[in-house]
């Protein structure tokens, strides 16, 4: 049971530390520089991510059955003001249609593979269908 505990408390350690590390770079900047420059950028990039998402294939049907042109939906994007254009793009970011569902199953897998490595390793023994090198 120790073993056990010792295991799985190295895996999350591991686990915890190698996914969450990040080095941080950081330098002095013009205030103006970064906020002309940045929120410009990012407010035509979420202005796009506004049309890719109307010009899916299911939003077009959507569309259509509420008898909405998409041409016209993508011309009124464009007259959308930035605030409009930030609030709508975070709604699509937050619609839970399986958005992030790949980084919760990749570590899922990704544990997985640490424990089954491990115990082939000998350093665990949680799976019985494995057999340790030592």
């Amino acid at each position: 049971m120790k073993k056990f505990i010792r295991a799985a408390t190295a895996s999350v350690l591991i686990v915890t530390t190698s996914a969450w590390s990040m080095a941080a770079i950081a330098g002095p900047i013009a205030p103006e520089t970064y906020l002309s420059s940045s929120d410009s950028a990012a407010i035509e990039g979420q202005r796009a991510q506004v049309v890719d998402w109307l010009q899916r294939e299911e939003v077009r049907t959507q569309m259509t059955r509420f008898g909405v042109d998409s041409d016209q939906a993508v011309d009124r994007v464009a007259a959308l003001s930035d605030e409009e254009v930030q609030r709508l793009a975070e709604k699509i970011d937050s619609t839970p249609v399986g958005a992030g569902g790949g980084g919760v199953i990749g570590a899922v897998i990704f544990v997985f593979l640490v424990l089954l490595v491990t115990d082939i390793l000998g350093f665990t023994k949680i799976f019985p269908f494995t057999r340790s090198i030592r």
